[in-house]
């Protein structure tokens, strides 16, 4: 089988799936940033911001989830290189609009991008989120896990378009 014509490098010459070889990129600064917005009922809104959610403080544990799950991208996405992570910024908040949005802005200095990373931060900070409201919100559901922004790498700065 040759390879297919859709210029998916994650393919072999056999068209498996493969991780790239990053091994002749240079090392360049990267930078990404996603959000996850979870939506929430009105009556975990106001628990969220009196700090009287059963759990505890879900927006801290959240932004810690966060935090953590950058850290193990590459063990949970079959193809996603490890890369060395050098910050991690995420503000979790409670919006007036009826969701509690998770921003996570990812750095490093590596052969490849952290857009992986900061999706999966943002994602299982939402999930987190969930798992700290459910008791009170069955209803809370990810609405939302957006790439926001990318700095570096062959394709340069990129912004999403509001």
């Amino acid at each position: 089988m040759t390879m297919p014509d859709d210029g998916l490098s994650h393919l072999n010459s056999r068209g498996e799936a493969r991780m790239v070889d990053v091994t002749q990129k240079a090392v360049t600064t990267r930078e990404a940033t996603a959000r996850c917005r979870v939506s929430v009922s009105a009556e975990v809104l106001g628990l969220l911001r009196s700090g009287d959610l059963p759990k505890g403080d879900a927006l801290a544990v959240a932004r810690i989830a966060a935090i953590q799950a950058t850290k193990r991208t590459p063990d949970l996405i079959p193809l996603c290189h490890p890369i060395a992570v050098h910050g991690v910024d995420v503000e979790v908040s409670v919006a007036d609009a009826g969701y509690v949005e998770i921003v996570a802005t990812v750095r490093t200095a590596d052969r490849t991008g952290v857009e992986m990373e900061a999706l999966t931060a943002a994602a299982v900070g939402g999930l987190t989120v969930i798992d700290m409201v459910k008791g009170k919100d069955r209803t809370a559901a990810i609405s939302e896990v957006i790439l926001l922004e990318k700095l570096g790498g062959r394709s340069g700065h990129w912004v999403r378009e509001p």
